[in-house]
């Protein structure tokens, strides 16, 4: 494991642009510490977001992860692109010819997406942790652990969306192809959610089908955290509208996304197996 993790360390320690991309992902990802920063004073009227309980034990966790998996086409990009390149530059069958078999390869591909997943659910975790710490209302252990499993459904989203992108890198072979047909997929799946709530027969639920969907199954991983401040409950109500639906983490949706991440595993290594490199 450690030698597959080492090939591709020096594979992106050499791409310029790769490391550009992942140094501007970790940028975002700490710049979510600026919102604190963010303050208006018109006036009488005094808005300070930090103040608004969004740094609180346990929201921050569902917050952070929530707006940090807006991120991830960064590292998206970087794994496309990689993939991509060893096509483009004949890597691949330097490697296969230096003694690395195809599954190796692709193990050495998703040790990297383990990896990249791991190191920014690390980030996520430090700067949420520092912030809650300094901003929230709330510091009791038993407090802050709570809702950790955000944490975990964000490790398992990214994983499975670079898995996803690696997916799209080997069978199309070209990053900018496999990037585009990334954001059809998105909307093919809407479309067909269009259709399936317009046309399919009462008895079936376009919602539970439409929640098998990959990308939507990653999405649904994560479910909006802005529905659970009390401001907008309040603002919600005032207005006549009843805010339904769950804000945790669903282990059904955990499950549905980690057999999709065995899907791409197995089709990535299906085409790597009967593909003449």
């Amino acid at each position: 494991m450690k030698r597959l993790f080492l090939i591709e360390f020096e594979k992106l320690s050499a791409n310029r642009s790769s490391r550009i991309l992942i140094g501007a992902y970790l940028i975002l990802l700490t710049s979510i510490a600026l919102v604190a920063a963010i303050r208006f004073d018109i006036g009488p009227v005094k808005f300070h977001i930090a103040e608004q309980g969004i740094f609180n034990f346990p929201y921050i966790w569902h917050f952070n992860t929530f707006i940090g998996a807006w991120f991830k086409i960064f590292l998206a990009v970087v794994i496309v692109s990689m993939t991509a390149n060893e096509y483009s530059n004949k890597t691949i069958k330097q490697n296969l010819i230096d003694g690395l078999s195809k599954r190796e390869f692709l193990h050495s591909k998703w040790i990297l997406i383990l990896v990249f997943s791991g190191i920014s659910t690390l980030f996520i975790f430090s700067v949420s942790l520092i912030l809650g710490i300094i901003y929230s209302d709330y510091n009791e252990f038993s407090i802050i652990i709570k809702d950790l499993e955000f944490l975990f459904a964000y490790f398992i989203k990214l994983t499975a969306f670079f898995g996803f992108c690696l997916f799209l890198g080997t069978a199309i072979k070209r990053s900018a192809f496999a990037l585009g047909f990334l954001g059809i997929w998105q909307a093919l799946e809407g479309i067909c959610y269009g259709m399936l709530k317009w046309k399919s027969p009462a008895w079936i639920d376009a919602e539970t089908v439409f929640r098998f969907f990959p990308l939507n199954a990653m999405s649904n991983l994560i479910p909006e955290p802005f529905s659970r401040l009390s401001a907008v409950r309040t603002l919600a109500n005032q207005i006549g509208e009843n805010i339904t639906g769950s804000n945790q983490v669903q282990w059904l949706d955990v499950c549905i996304v980690l057999v999709w991440c065995f899907i791409f595993y197995s089709l990535t290594y299906r085409l790597l197996k009967r593909r003449d490199l």
